[in-house]
């Protein structure tokens, strides 16, 4: 893993091109040194103000009348759902299926096998400003890097730290960043809602630094050692004290002073989402909960605030559950990378896995499926594609993959 701070980037939008690029290079870097990988293809999050979702409903009337219903008759109702008229500037980020109707049976989550003629689909559509994606792009191919995938960001965090029995019983996804939370509401199973709140950890930061005259440096530290969502469980009698500048006497400040900074921002961010959550028209059906992720999960308290302002069960989601035990990684790093802050990127990392999965799967069924191709090299090579895309991190094309390029 690798790390760098985000000096380019503000509430999620790309606001200085070669800060950004630094900042992937230096990540990307740590990254490769530690893993002795060679990064080439990357997996890419997407949050901001400008993400907006909507619902939207799907036609395909099939013409194979003697087959089942087959993936590619989803993919034909997706492909349509992309070419949607819409507003000026902005671009379908994902297509999201939720229930499908076959012949005026509603209902179905799978209809993958059936019967029918009439398919029907019920979309979650995302989208995004054309500048903001192009501009996150850019930064990303000027760092050397491909992207594989842009992935809306609280999608990526629920595949980390949320169960199949969470998103089946109903549970709203909290993923409090630096720049932006991200909201995701998830029922039966299927995501419902998403919405991307301009606020997060750098608001707080901010707030303490003029609240407490402080330095920003000195904020954060503030913030991350003695930072609580909850003054009135702090001691009037706590004092931190802080160096002064150049020469300048040290200032004092009271914990429960920097809480009540806190505090404000924190009730604001979560007073904001649980007017999303209300408006998503789940508020009573969520019986998981919240579960809150990211970096501004680790405040003290903050379980404790989200119960308050909206009156459901919370607890805060680590992306352990999909990391090797202590015997394989290093201590040191197993404890590290199973902080919330870490939950957005394993989350992109498992999106991707998945991805390429998928791409060996439909690789070693096309060979499989044409009886004159079993002989063919192509037929031996989809045996351990997956290993080898996972080995070299190449992309590549179903219909290019040459001798040459299999032994490399």
């Amino acid at each position: 893993m690798g790390k760098a701070e985000s000096a380019g980037v503000t509430r999620g939008v790309v606001s200085n091109i070669q800060k950004t690029v630094q900042a992937i290079m230096q990540a990307v870097e740590e990254a490769s040194a530690q893993s002795n990988v060679d990064v080439k293809i990357v997996n890419v999050g997407i949050a901001g103000q400008h993400i907006k979702s909507l619902q939207h409903r799907g036609i395909l009337t099939r013409k194979e009348l003697n087959t089942e219903i087959q993936q590619k008759d989803i993919d034909r109702l997706i492909e349509d759902m992309y070419k949607l008229l819409m507003p000026p500037g902005e671009e379908i980020i994902h297509v999201l299926p939720q229930e499908f109707t076959v012949d005026n049976e509603p209902g179905i989550k799978d209809p993958i096998g059936m019967a029918g003629i009439r398919l029907e689909a019920n979309f979650h559509i995302i989208s995004g400003q054309v500048s903001a994606v192009k501009n996150i792009l850019k930064c990303v191919t000027n760092a050397d890097l491909e992207t594989q995938e842009l992935i809306l960001e609280p999608l990526a965090s629920s595949e980390s730290v949320l169960s199949e029995e969470e998103k089946e019983a109903g549970v709203v996804l909290v993923d409090i960043g630096g720049g932006t939370t991200d909201v995701a509401i998830f029922h039966e199973g299927i995501i419902r809602h998403t919405a991307v709140i301009p606020f997060g950890g750098n608001s707080v930061t901010e707030d303490i630094r003029e609240g407490c005259s402080v330095m920003r440096n000195q904020a954060e530290l503030l913030k991350t050692r003695f930072g609580s969502a909850l003054a009135d469980e702090n001691k009037e009698n706590e004092i931190i004290c802080v160096p002064g500048l150049r020469g300048r006497d040290p200032k004092e400040i009271s914990v429960k002073n920097l809480a009540y900074v806190i505090q404000a921002r924190m009730e604001e961010i979560i007073e904001h989402v649980y007017y999303e959550i209300k408006s998503s028209g789940y508020e009573k059906k969520l019986i998981a909960g919240v579960v809150i992720t990211g970096g501004g999960a680790q405040l003290k308290h903050l379980p404790q605030l989200v119960e308050f302002v909206t009156g459901l069960d919370a607890r805060i989601g680590y992306p352990n559950e999909h990391l090797a035990k202590n015997e394989v990684l290093p201590k040191t790093v197993y404890e590290e990378l199973k902080s919330p802050m870490y939950a957005t990127g394993i989350g992109l990392l498992i999106k991707g896995i998945q991805k390429a999965e998928m791409v060996a799967e439909s690789l070693t069924v096309s060979s499989s499926t044409s009886p004159e191709k079993v002989s063919s090299p192509k037929e031996k090579k989809a045996k351990g594609m997956f290993d080898w895309i996972l080995q070299s991190g190449a992309k590549f094309i179903k219909d290019d993959i040459t001798d040459e390029d299999y032994v490399r």
